[in-house]
């Protein structure tokens, strides 16, 4: 998995903010009143859910073109695609990367006001034994799938099933800490929002050894604290995982039945699947490499994180992505209500790291933090919902904007890093940055390809244009 080496929050948080969300519950319309502080006091105020819910901005009135995250930032516009925003320049960059092999294949899927401007494959599933890729090859999502488990959660509070605030003790009698007075305070919102109190990647090097899962749940009795649960933050997989087994004791179905039936279906991610066996058995599926002398070598995919699937156990294709974006950005709210979404997004803890590291993050990202599955960046003073995922073989990420009704997913089969820079290419280009070369590819050094004012054609899953109107409405 891909190791987060923060320390715990620099910003202690208002116990008193944070007792109002996890005395709230999304059965009713009011979820969350928490408010972040992001370092940069220029982003907007995220308005409280309950005003959402009636449909209300933060001045009271009710707010107009409510896209991603909208929810949890009602007093900001829906604003149109900056002049330049060229799809097929981003299909080019993708096709450019599987070119000699520089990378072996990836997929991407980019959603704007609920409809999809492209989700297709590039490259080939195995170096050993070539298959072209195309929108409907799995990939491997890694920590991708922590938004799921969030989300799944989110739909049981939802019900009535769970509550925020609900205590993990109550559905794990033997759920334990070195400091047993924590482990009765530890809640669900804890856990998904990597409160939970314990140092960063507990028991992972563990986990990647082949421990058994149960063993190492039983091993966080002896796991040092670095603080009270949910009082600071620190990246986990072991225990974050520990929410599926909340929602077995909760709903008497496995975690992965829940998701395949809440989620998975409803939202027509029809090649979607959770587990090694899922992916083995997918019609088509972009095996993982690894760098070998002389180029990439395909591997078997590695068992050990399959063990955690709300940590790391979903699987999907392009097209299942842009469904789940369609949905994350409020267009499928039969599904998934805006209220909901807003507490999902809605960061509960800072994440400074976040913005250190690649060139993109240092130069763009103003502060982080982390919600329920979600990361939330201010990405040059605009709102970003993130998150990036990696295990052997295999890269992703997946970012939206809510103030563009934008999403982007990324996925790739290889550790190659060349692929990350796809994303804030497309994210510059949405909000009009000035041209800025993120992505080290081949033929793209013509600056005219990436400050060219043409919009690309919408485009549909089969490569066909989807609609006539431009990528970027005027």
């Amino acid at each position: 998995m891909k190791r987060d080496p923060s320390r715990r929050s620099l910003t202690p948080w208002r116990v008193s903010a944070l007792a109002a969300l996890l005395t709230l519950t999304l059965g009713s319309s009011a979820q969350t009143s928490l408010r972040w502080q992001p370092a940069n006091p220029s982003l907007p105020t995220p308005v409280s859910t309950d005003a959402v819910a009636r449909g209300q901005g933060s001045d009271g009135t009710a707010p107009q073109g409510l896209g991603i995250g909208a929810p949890a930032n009602a007093n900001v516009r829906v604003q149109p695609l900056a002049a330049g925003f060229d799809v097929q320049q981003f299909e080019a960059m993708a096709q450019a990367m599987v070119a000699d092999q520089r990378i072996p294949g990836m997929a991407m899927a980019i959603v704007h006001n609920g409809q999809i401007l492209s989700a297709r494959g590039y490259g080939i599933t195995d170096v050993r034994n070539a298959e072209a890729i195309d929108a409907h090859t799995v990939f491997r999502l890694a920590s991708l799938s922590k938004s799921f488990a969030g989300t799944l959660t989110g739909l049981l509070v939802n019900d009535g099933t769970l509550r925020w605030d609900s205590k993990v003790v109550d559905y794990m009698p033997g759920f334990q800490l070195v400091d047993s007075s924590a482990a009765h305070n530890v809640t669900v919102a804890d856990v998904l929002s990597h409160r939970v109190g314990l140092g960063h990647n507990t028991y992972d090097r563990d986990l990647e050894n082949y421990a058994d899962y149960r063993v190492l749940t039983q091993k966080l009795a002896y796991a040092p604290m670095t603080c009270q649960p949910g009082t600071c933050y620190g990246y986990q997989n072991i225990a974050f995982s520990l929410i599926g087994d909340v929602v077995f004791a909760a709903t008497g179905d496995f975690y992965s039945q829940e998701v395949q039936r809440r989620l998975f279906k409803p939202l027509g991610m029809n090649d979607a699947s959770l587990g090694l066996e899922g992916i083995t058995a997918s019609a088509r599926w972009a095996k993982p490499h690894v760098r070998a002398r002389g180029g990439w070598a395909s591997v078997t995919p590695k068992p050990t994180y399959y063990q955690l699937p709300p940590a790391a156990g979903v699987n999907a294709s392009a097209s299942d992505m842009a469904q789940w974006l369609i949905a994350q950005t409020g267009h499928r709210t039969d599904v998934l209500p805006l209220p909901l979404l807003a507490t999902l997004h809605q960061p509960l803890v800072d994440t400074p790291s976040e913005i250190r590291g690649s060139s993109w993050r240092r130069q763009r990202i103003g502060s982080a933090g982390y919600a329920l599955g979600w990361r939330v960046f201010d990405y040059a003073g605009h709102r970003v919902v993130f998150h990036a995922g990696a295990v052997q073989g295999y890269r992703g990420m997946v970012a939206m904007m809510p103030e563009r009704d934008l999403g982007i997913a990324v996925l790739w089969n290889s550790e190659s890093g060349l692929p990350t820079g796809l994303l804030p290419t497309i994210l510059d280009r949405a909000i009009g940055m000035p041209v800025q070369r993120w992505l080290d590819v081949d033929g793209f050094d013509d600056p005219g390809l990436y400050a060219s004012e043409g919009v690309g054609p919408a485009r549909d899953i089969n490569g066909s244009n989807a609609q006539k109107s431009t990528a970027a409405p005027k």
